[in-house]
């Protein structure tokens, strides 16, 4: 049975211009010596700088292994609900989101699923029956992908956040639904590098 298993990470914690913070790139470090004993195939990365360097320090612990840029995984809005989808906690986050931003999201959302969300060809040049691969990216991405690996209604994306360098892993094979193994996973992390990502009331 052909299996790909995604590892599915929010970049480290980063400063008000995006750019990694000395504790970002302690739990970028921490996350690739917990990923070392895997064997992982590739490590994608958002074009988005701080999601670039969380992948480059994790992969210091990954020798050999390749690191590419993934356009699919920038961050984005992936779905803009209608009024009657969003949360009452949710309100006013999408106002002055127009049709056209609300497409492009769609779009790149669309182009996620198709790219990452599936079993790999088995006929690909490089491809094995089992692969594992690392994706760097965002919170608004990874609940898109696990909202979609649980068959969710599309606003279902809304409040599926992600810690920093927190672990989620999901799994696709031939024939049978996604697994989700694993969501926000931080056992990697010393309690002072967790949760960081959350608003300070949801941290427990």
């Amino acid at each position: 049975m052909t299996t790909r298993r995604l590892y599915l990470t929010r970049h480290g914690a980063a400063d008000a211009f995006g750019e990694l913070t000395d504790a970002g790139r302690r739990q970028a470090g921490l996350l690739g010596e917990r990923l070392a004993g895997l064997p992982v195939d590739a490590v994608w990365h958002s074009p988005l700088p701080r999601a670039a360097a969380s992948a480059h320090e994790l992969a210091r612990h990954l020798p050999d292994v390749p690191v590419a840029e993934a356009a699919e995984l920038v961050d984005h809005v992936p779905y803009v609900p209608s009024a009657a989808e969003t949360p009452p906690s949710w309100a006013g986050f999408f106002d002055g989101y127009d049709d056209t931003e609300a497409a492009s999201g769609q779009r790149l959302a669309e182009a996620l699923i198709a790219r990452f969300a599936k079993v790999c060809d088995p006929g690909a040049q490089g491809t094995r029956p089992g692969t594992h691969e690392v994706l760097v990216t965002h919170a608004y991405p990874i609940a898109w992908l696990v909202r979609h690996a649980l068959d969710a209604p599309p606003s279902r994306w809304l409040g599926l956040n992600s810690a920093n360098t927190a672990l989620t892993m999901i799994e696709y094979r031939d024939g049978l639904p996604p697994t989700i193994v694993m969501f926000n996973d931080m056992s990697h992390l010393p309690p002072d590098l967790r949760w960081t990502g959350f608003p300070a009331g949801i941290r427990p």
